[in-house]
């Protein structure tokens, strides 16, 4: 039997990660001298209230050698295999971690996402339904590496505080998108993230825009599954989202996921991301 492991920077549902017994290795959140596990001790809401009502200062640490090395050392005597899905190394130092810690263990492999939230959360997922329904590890492995180039994730920032806060942007670009009412798509690509297309008006309008851009008049997508990852946004917003979202493309299932601890500490409330995969 294999079991999959990931980092919490995946951002599946509880639901998913219970019924199919993913186990999260949780990064953590150092708030002024207080560490806390992201999704444990707390939550999205915290950090939003801790930035924003309290003015406190937020940064994300990795997974450490130490914690990945003993739990997979755990996992290593119970199952055929272990495969971890990491967030990706451009991003975080979670894998160069899960990596070493893998090394000495032969059923053990740490998988490098190239991603983040439901990018890598959409390979965790394919795995544990793999894994569920018996695959063997050499074939979920290829599985989910063929998938890694044809993922595509981004998502839209309603401000650029958060970012700016975290040394991403300057004060001035902040200054100048509040002002001019820009709204940037984020993209990933090749392991890192770049500013896509600038979107301007009100943040539903923008989302609206973005999520035609995404799928009208596409060929190329597969069809199976896409994510809806939302931080802080309101539930109108994202029911629109979702009718948008089925509107313009045949989905067979649409997931909405919360975005997790990391990605609303980097980007602040009111963020929003589609991720789905090409054919």
């Amino acid at each position: 039997m294999v079991k999959i492991t990931a980092d919490s920077t995946c951002d599946l549902t509880p639901e998913i990660i219970n019924d199919l017994d993913i186990e999260i290795f949780p990064l953590h959140i150092v708030v002024d001298n207080q560490t806390y596990r992201d999704g444990v001790d707390i939550t999205p809401a915290d950090i939003f209230r801790l930035v924003d009502e309290e003015g406190k200062s937020c940064h994300t640490t990795a997974v450490n050698l130490f914690e990945y090395r003993s739990r997979f050392e755990e996992l290593s005597a119970r199952y055929d295999a272990v495969v971890h899905i990491n967030i990706g190394s451009g991003f975080s130092s979670c894998h160069q971690n899960a990596r070493l810690a893998a090394q000495e263990l032969y059923n053990v492999f740490a998988v490098d996402s190239h991603n983040l939230c439901l990018g890598s959360g959409y390979l965790v997922h394919t795995a544990a339904l793999m894994a569920q329904q018996g695959a063997k590890v050499q074939e979920i492995l290829k599985t989910i590496r063929d998938m890694i180039p044809r993922i595509e994730s981004s998502f839209v920032v309603d401000k650029l505080d958060y970012l700016r806060r975290g040394g991403r942007c300057s004060s001035i670009t902040e200054q100048g998108a509040r002002l001019l009412q820009i709204r940037p798509c984020i993209e990933v690509v090749k392991n890192r993230m770049v500013v896509g297309k600038k979107y301007r008006g009100s943040f539903g309008r923008c989302l609206q825009h973005y999520i035609e851009d995404r799928f009208q008049d596409r060929r190329d997508i597969d069809s199976r599954r896409v994510y809806i990852a939302n931080a802080g946004c309101q539930p109108d917003i994202v029911a629109m989202v979702r009718e948008t979202t089925a509107r313009l493309a045949d989905f067979e299932e649409i997931v909405e996921c919360e975005a997790g601890c990391t990605i609303s500490n980097h980007c602040g409330p009111n963020t929003l991301g589609i991720f789905f995969m090409r054919e």
